[in-house]
């Protein structure tokens, strides 16, 4: 069977462009759930493998429009879960702020509510602002965060490692309920928890939930090499996104997995109109109901530093490493450098794109795009942010999709029901049972 181009929606209810919620025909509130249920309908509609609900934990009056308020993620993914019936729902929950025993409950449950369609965006945190909210002040350094996700999902995989598959009998007329013999405590001692276990849930559809990773610093990058099974990613140029991808598959073997374990997507940002010329208009129309400041702090929180004193007309000045979003920090001051653009140039780029691939055009041509970065290799699929809701995603549906299926690239209907069908990923199969021989039930009621 030829490859086929993955595909991730993310969203929110205000859009992903900073000014997106001002369009005449969007609908507002990063809370009308009804917007968004709709908005993910409309994805499945068109075959996407996944509805992604990136997340943060802070918001204040002067954030960028998304990020002032939110549903929360794992709420929203309960409800996404009796509104669909075969998109992926992921969504990101930080390893710093939250613990291992709760979040590998809650995502246990929506994998089983779902029929196996959870993933789990697997973050350490990018915002200092957060810290405050939990009591974590300082906000703890780039290797610390590192050091406690990977000790955190490795309690959280012993935790879904709990109960066999097939632990949960029923058997009524024997009166056993559970092989109390197929469960197993966990008993994790680390530097950073302690999670005796076992976990309260039966393991999920999936074995795991689809662990998604955007790191893009050297930590970041040996973490996805070595637990995720897909990469979001931002990069401006296709050759660099060929370097990137070459890198981490090179990691992932490193670390003892197949080159093709994970599924790298690339951010890009469609803006389609039926002429070349009617989508430039488009962008034209966002930029001037822009605020400037709000690009500007969009900008900064990408950069992870702070540029309100900088010259607008002036280059971006040389900045050094950050302990916010390396990733994006790294792509925008290369594509400053490479395309000589001023800080001004560079704020309104990414208060356009959210930092990723601006793409504008007619739907041949922006299907031809997409098309190129896919089979040259250096992507596996991409994750698509519309500027806002719901018209860009219904767009991209009607227009993109058809053509991407008529080249043969993407599928024309959804041929599994997991989120790891969709994304052609194997079951993990449970530890004990790969090693051991089948046992006799235990009675346990």
């Amino acid at each position: 069977m030829s490859r086929k181009m993955h595909l991730a929606l993310l969203t929110s209810g205000a859009g992903n462009h900073v000014a997106g919620w001002r369009m005449p025909d969007a609908e507002f509130g990063s809370e009308n759930l009804d917007l968004i249920t709709r908005a993910v309908q409309s994805a499945e509609r068109g075959c996407f493998d996944i509805a992604f609900f990136a997340d943060s934990l802070h918001g204040a009056p002067d954030a960028p429009a998304k990020n002032v308020t939110r549903l929360e993620p794992l709420t929203l993914l309960g409800a996404l879960c009796t509104a669909t019936s075969k998109i992926g729902l992921a969504a990101t929950v930080s390893t710093t702020y939250s613990e291992p025993y709760n979040i590998a409950r809650a995502f246990a449950s929506l994998d089983r509510m779902s029929n196996g369609r959870a993933g789990w965006n697997v973050v350490t945190g990018a915002s200092p602002e957060a810290a405050g909210n939990f009591g974590t002040d300082p906000f703890p350094d780039h290797a610390a965060r590192y050091g406690r996700a990977r000790e955190y999902l490795d309690v959280c995989k012993g935790l879904w490692d709990s109960w066999d598959d097939g632990a949960m009998v029923g058997d009524k007329q024997s009166g056993t309920y559970v092989d109390a013999s197929k469960m197993h405590r966990l008993n994790h001692e680390g530097e950073h928890f302690s999670v005796r276990g076992p976990l309260n849930a039966n393991r999920p559809p999936q074995g795991y939930p689809v662990i998604l990773q955007a790191g893009a610093s050297p930590s970041g990058l040996d973490f996805a090499a070595r637990t995720a099974d897909v990469v979001f990613a931002s990069q401006q140029m296709l050759e660099d996104a060929t370097v990137f991808s070459d890198k981490l598959r090179g990691l992932v073997e490193a670390a003892g997995r197949p080159r093709d374990a994970l599924k790298i997507l690339f951010g890009v940002m469609p803006v389609i109109g039926r002429t070349e010329e009617e989508a430039k208009e488009k962008v034209a129309a966002l930029g001037a109901l822009s605020d400037p400041d709000a690009a500007m702090r969009a900008l900064c929180d990408r950069v992870g530093h702070d540029l309100t004193q900088c010259d607008l007309d002036a280059p971006l000045p040389e900045l050094p490493e950050t302990n916010m979003m390396q990733g994006h920090s790294v792509v925008l001051r290369k594509l400053a450098k490479t395309k000589n653009m001023t800080v001004r140039e560079l704020r309104d780029y990414v208060g356009a794109s959210s930092g990723h691939r601006l793409v504008m055009g007619t739907p041949d041509q922006i299907a031809d795009d997409l098309a190129l970065w896919f089979t040259s290799g250096a992507a596996d699929g991409f994750m698509v942010l519309p500027a806002y809701l719901p018209g860009p995603v219904d767009d991209f549906v009607n227009e993109i999709i058809p053509r991407l299926q008529a080249k043969g690239l993407f599928r024309t209907a959804y041929e599994g029901s997991t989120l790891r069908d969709h994304l052609g990923l194997d079951r993990p199969p449970h530890p004990a049972q790969a090693a051991a021989p089948a046992r006799e039930p235990v009675s346990a009621n």
